[in-house]
C-alpha cells in the first residue's frame, strides 16, 4: 500500500518525503510513556510543560490554582459531558467585581489535538503564576476552558490516539460527533457530514452534544461581557477568523485581519513562527457549524 501510494504521488507530480516511517509505533511508544507516568506519579504534583496531562490531572491543577490564588482564580463547572465528566472553566480576574470585559478561550474540542489543551494550560500558567505577565489581567478578565471535549480527550489516552469527535452514542452506527460542526449557525450546510461514522459528522441536530450546549449557554449568558473569543486547534500554523460557512467575509473583516496581524507580529518578535492569516473558508476550507462562527454570528462576539 505504501509503495503504491508513493507511486501514485510520483505520477501526479506531487513532491513528498516520509517524516515518520511507522506512526503506529510512535503512538504506542507515547502511550507506554503515559501509562508508566500514570503508575509512578506522585500525588499532588505541580504541572510542567514537558508532558501531556490527562483530564483529571488538568482539573487538579485548576483546583490547585483556585486554592493558591483565591483572590484571582475561580473554577466553575459549566456542564457535564456525555460520559458524565464535569466541564470546568477557570476565571482569572484581578478585580472589577465581574464588570470587566472578558476574553474567552477554549481548547480541545477535537480530542486528538493534545497541544491545544497544553497551550491553554500554558496561557493559564502565565496569567496566574508568572508575575511578569500580570499586566494582562489589569483591565480584562480571562475565562478559559482547557478541554472542551474531555470524553474524547481521555479516549485518546486509553483507546484510539487519533480519535477526533465526542464520545456520545446516540447513533447505533458509530460513536461521536465533530463538536466543531455541531453549533447552530448555518449548521450542516457545508464541510460537514450527515453520516455518523464520518470524522466531520455534524450530529443528528445542532447542539446535540452536551459539550457544545455548555459552551453555547456560557457564551449567551456572558454575551454582554465577552469581547474576544479564541478557540485553540492544532491543524496547522493559521490564525483564522469567520466565516467558516461561506467565502464571503464579515463586514468587520479588516478589523479581524489587523488584529490577527498584530498577534502574528508579536509572536514572531518573541521568536515564534509566522502564521497564515485569513477567514476559515478562504485560507483553510469551508466548514459550517463551528464555534467561532456561532460566537460571532449568534453570540454577538465581534472579535472571534
Amino acid at each position: 500500500m505504501h509503495d503504491h501510494f508513493r507511486a501514485f504521488l510520483d505520477r501526479q507530480g506531487v513532491l513528498h518525503h516520509v517524516l515518520i516511517d511507522d506512526l503506529e509505533q510512535v503512538v504506542q511508544k507515547e502511550r507506554n510513556v503515559t501509562m508508566a507516568r500514570a503508575v509512578n506519579k506522585a500525588p499532588e504534583t505541580r504541572i510542567t510543560f514537558n508532558q501531556y496531562y490527562q483530564y483529571d490531572e488538568i482539573r487538579q491543577y485548576l483546583s490547585q490554582l483556585a486554592s493558591s490564588y483565591p483572590s484571582t482564580v475561580t473554577v466553575q463547572t459549566i456542564g457535564q459531558t456525555w460520559e458524565g465528566r464535569p466541564l470546568d472553566i477557570i476565571q482569572i480576574s484581578s478585580g472589577g467585581g465581574g464588570s470587566r470585559p472578558v476574553i474567552l478561550i477554549d481548547a480541545g474540542i477535537h480530542a486528538r489535538e493534545w497541544i491545544a489543551p497544553a497551550a491553554a494550560l500554558y496561557t493559564i500558567n502565565q496569567l496566574v503564576e508568572n508575575a511578569a505577565e500580570s499586566s494582562l489581567t489589569d483591565s480584562v478578565d480571562w475565562h478559559i476552558i482547557p478541554v472542551l471535549n474531555p470524553d474524547g480527550y481521555e479516549y485518546t489516552f486509553t483507546g484510539d490516539r487519533m480519535w477526533r469527535k465526542t464520545r456520545s452514542t446516540a447513533s447505533l452506527l458509530c460513536a461521536g460527533v465533530d463538536g466543531n460542526r455541531n453549533f447552530g449557525f448555518h449548521w450542516n450546510e457545508v464541510g460537514a457530514s450527515s453520516f455518523p461514522c464520518s470524522e466531520t459528522y455534524a450530529g443528528a441536530r445542532a447542539f446535540s452534544e452536551p459539550e457544545t450546549q455548555a459552551l453555547r449557554d456560557y457564551v449567551l449568558a456572558n454575551a454582554n461581557r465577552i469581547r474576544l473569543y479564541l478557540t485553540f486547534h492544532s491543524y496547522g500554523p493559521y490564525i483564522l477568523y469567520p466565516w467558516g460557512y461561506t467565502s464571503a467575509l464579515p463586514d468587520d473583516w479588516e478589523t479581524l485581519d489587523a488584529l490577527a496581524r498584530q498577534a502574528n507580529a508579536a509572536q514572531a518578535a518573541a521568536g515564534g513562527p509566522r502564521y497564515s492569516i485569513g477567514s476559515s473558508t478562504n485560507v483553510l476550507y469551508a466548514a459550517a457549524g463551528g464555534s467561532d462562527d456561532y460566537a460571532k454570528g449568534v453570540g454577538g462576539v465581534s472579535l472571534s
